[in-house]
């Protein structure tokens, strides 16, 4: 086994067609890696306008913003 400080290294947070969620971190290429999340408390800051927090009969969702799912109103 190696191991390398993930600190810093941008990637993005994928939800699989199976219901896996990764990280996954592209190279200069284009290739890349989808890292298993073990961590159990890893601190994440949300750099992506199309970023959006909404509360909908007492559910927390994150999703995209209003405009990328088509809604006009914001609800």
């Amino acid at each position: 086994m190696t191991a390398r400080s993930a600190n810093g290294v941008r990637g993005h947070l994928l939800n699989l067609i199976d219901g896996t969620v990764v990280f996954r971190v592209y190279d200069a290429e284009h290739n890349f890696v989808d890292y298993d999340l073990h961590h159990s408390d890893l601190s994440v800051t949300i750099d992506d306008t199309d970023a959006y927090f909404y509360q909908r009969d007492g559910q927390d969702i994150l999703d995209h913003a209003p405009m990328t799912l088509g809604m006009t109103d914001g609800t």
